[in-house]
């Protein structure tokens, strides 16, 4: 089933309403606790961080994803994106060795790896005969490959692949990336940024809080350097995400600060385009006897995410992390965007897929997973601009 611009402006047209009660009626809130968040929600007020605990203390899960579904549906009708994108991890060797990491391996380790320049080339060649508009590049912070070879490599793709964006390089790799190279993070992003990279990704985040970062992955960027190089990539002009990564040791109020200090840096330094809410997968991590996150504690974390950053565009379920089912619902709790095809993932693998980490969805079964769940499927670059396609040829919407 395809959208014609003129449908997919109706949606986007008819879906904008002033107050949440277009969605959602008063009397239809069974936790008497929410309808004062409701009418902060319709009346175009931030929640604070109270709010956001009394979001994480509800019971009455339909209203929680209805008040979330209902500023989903203002801000982008029944449209739900996905893009046609290939994951590209360039090695898991990495100086670092975080608790929660099942990724990262020491050089000779068993199941470590690093590829060539021309493996990457391969792989990306793949990816576009494939129609993909996006290549996602990350990996472990490699103790000896120069700042050179990460240049080289975003230019050679740029020279093969012009019209393909490419997202790269987490804050913690940026980071790396200025001390291997003695540069300001400034400078690192202008370098990247004149030789191919069109936009950051969002990981590393993890949980912005000192006694986490201290029991799980000590010895990593902390949260106001992260913060601090996504400030200076949008200040640059630089798009990029941002994530959590929940159900480990963190509690409930440090995920709702996590999300405060994430829209007040959006606020004062604009420049991110989704929250992707990552749930932790304890299996093959040194945290392999948590449980991780249940299926309501994951709705509730992109609901919540939803309606404590209203100053995002997108909220993303990363169906790797969530599975594509609990995605399909999400639809319906806030999430606008499934993200994409992927293909092959290498940092987090559920159990039943380690040590084969092909992990695809076809553009066909996204596309039927939203129809199913009542929205409209809409292709995107990574820049949420509509992507049309003519055979073998695509442009993206002006």
């Amino acid at each position: 089933m395809s959208v014609t611009t003129e449908e997919l402006n109706r949606e986007m047209t008819y879906a904008v309403p002033r107050r949440i009660g277009e969605y959602l009626r008063p009397e239809d809130i069974a936790d008497p606790t929410l309808k004062p968040i409701a009418e902060k929600i319709s009346t175009g007020q931030w929640l604070n961080f109270d709010d956001g605990m009394a979001l994480w203390n509800t019971r009455d899960i339909f209203t929680l994803g209805a008040m979330a579904n209902a500023l989903r549906q203002a801000m982008h009708g029944r449209v739900a994106y996905y893009n046609i994108n290939r994951h590209i991890n360039y090695s898991n060797i990495c100086a670092l060795s975080c608790k929660f990491c099942e990724f990262h391996r020491k050089r000779g380790e068993e199941g470590s790896y690093e590829y060539q320049m021309e493996d990457i080339y391969r792989i990306a060649n793949e990816a576009v005969s494939t129609g993909a508009t996006e290549i996602h590049i990350v990996g472990g912070l490699h103790p000896w490959l120069p700042f050179n070879w990460y240049l080289e490599m975003l230019s050679g793709l740029r020279q093969r692949h012009p019209q393909v964006h490419l997202k790269c390089f987490t804050a913690i790799e940026i980071d790396h990336l200025s001390r291997i190279s003695r540069l300001s993070y400034k400078e690192v992003l202008i370098a990247l940024r004149e030789h191919g990279l069109g936009s950051m990704p969002g990981g590393g985040a993890e949980v912005f809080d000192d006694r986490v970062h201290d029991e799980i992955f000590k010895g990593k960027l902390r949260a106001d350097g992260w913060l601090e190089i996504h400030r200076t990539a949008h200040e640059l002009g630089i798009k990029t995400n941002a994530t959590i990564l929940y159900g480990h040791v963190e509690t409930r109020a440090e995920r709702v600060r996590h999300l405060i200090a994430l829209r007040e840096l959006q606020d004062k330094a604009p420049g991110f385009q989704t929250i992707i809410p990552l749930s932790f997968i304890p299996d093959g991590s040194e945290l392999g006897h948590l449980p991780g996150p249940t299926g309501m504690e994951d709705l509730k974390m992109l609901a919540i995410s939803r309606l404590m950053l209203p100053n995002f565009a997108h909220v993303k379920a990363f169906w790797i992390m969530q599975t594509m089912k609990l995605s399909q619902v999400s639809l319906s709790f806030g999430v606008d965007d499934l993200d994409g095809t992927v293909v092959w993932y290498d940092i987090t693998k559920r159990q039943g897929v380690a040590g084969n980490q092909h992990q695809e969805q076809t553009v066909e079964d996204i596309r039927r997973l939203v129809h199913e769940a009542g929205y409209i499927p809409v292709e995107r670059d990574t820049l949420y601009r509509r992507v049309i396609r003519n055979g073998a040829q695509w442009h993206v919407e002006s």
